[in-house]
């Protein structure tokens, strides 16, 4: 069975510190906005899910 929900550590693009996100991982591709915990700037994330369940995270800042 695949886990629907996938925990994630990334680094914030803006201020560098590691943060966590909960990824859905129902979906398989998916691309998104969601703010750092620490410096509250909006992080670009795109998720993709991978055949085996897990995913994989990028995250960038509004100037990359």
């Amino acid at each position: 069975m695949i886990n629907e929900l996938d925990v994630k550590k990334i680094p914030c693009p803006y201020c560098g510190e590691v943060i966590e996100l909960v990824v859905d991982c129902s979906v398989e591709e998916q691309e998104y906005i969601e703010d750092c915990q620490v410096c509250c700037r909006p992080i670009n994330l795109v998720v993709t899910v991978n055949s085996d369940g897990s995913s994989d995270v990028w995250a960038s800042s509004d100037d990359e």
